[in-house]
């Protein structure tokens, strides 16, 4: 699928300084790419004006709610918010994306399971060359006020 009729905001909870992605390139059953850019004036930027390469995590998570906001929508189903769990194996070739920098970032489903539970193989590239790579855990539950409540009440 090429032409994705939903923004990003229809697809994200994120507002404001916190959607960090522009638009989806790709998305099919198998996989999305998704475009961001680095800014000098985010909320993020180093004292050179760059992307925290830590950053790329929180991408690379607002990549799989893409895609599986993209599934819903597409199963005529509303959005649902999720949670990320974790990052297993983050290596990034920089500590750093320089200021203005277009970033490809890809996520792969590797495992889903009923509950909502689920990992993806997760990749962002620039210059079309690969520079950073992780696998994010994430968990959709299936009540979002329930799952929060059930937090509280561990706490």
């Amino acid at each position: 699928m090429s032409d994705i009729p939903y923004s990003m905001a229809e697809l994200l909870p994120h507002r404001a300084g916190m959607l960090l992605l522009n638009g989806v390139s790709r998305f099919d059953s198998n996989e999305i790419v998704v475009r961001a850019t680095s800014s000098a004036q985010a909320w993020y930027a180093d004292s050179d004006g760059g992307m925290p390469a830590w950053i790329g995590i929180e991408l690379m998570a607002q990549a799989v709610a893409a895609w599986v906001g993209l599934r819903a929508r597409s199963a005529g189903v509303p959005v649902k918010p999720g949670v990320l769990l974790g990052c297993r194996r983050y290596l990034s070739e920089h500590a750093a994306f320089a200021a203005d920098c277009d970033l490809s970032i890809v996520a792969r489903p590797v495992y889903r399971d009923e509950s909502g539970m689920g990992s993806f193989e997760c990749e962002i590239w620039t210059d079309e060359r690969k520079v950073v790579s992780a696998t994010i855990n994430v968990f959709e539950p299936e009540d979002f006020a329930v799952f929060l409540e059930q937090r509280r009440a561990v706490q």
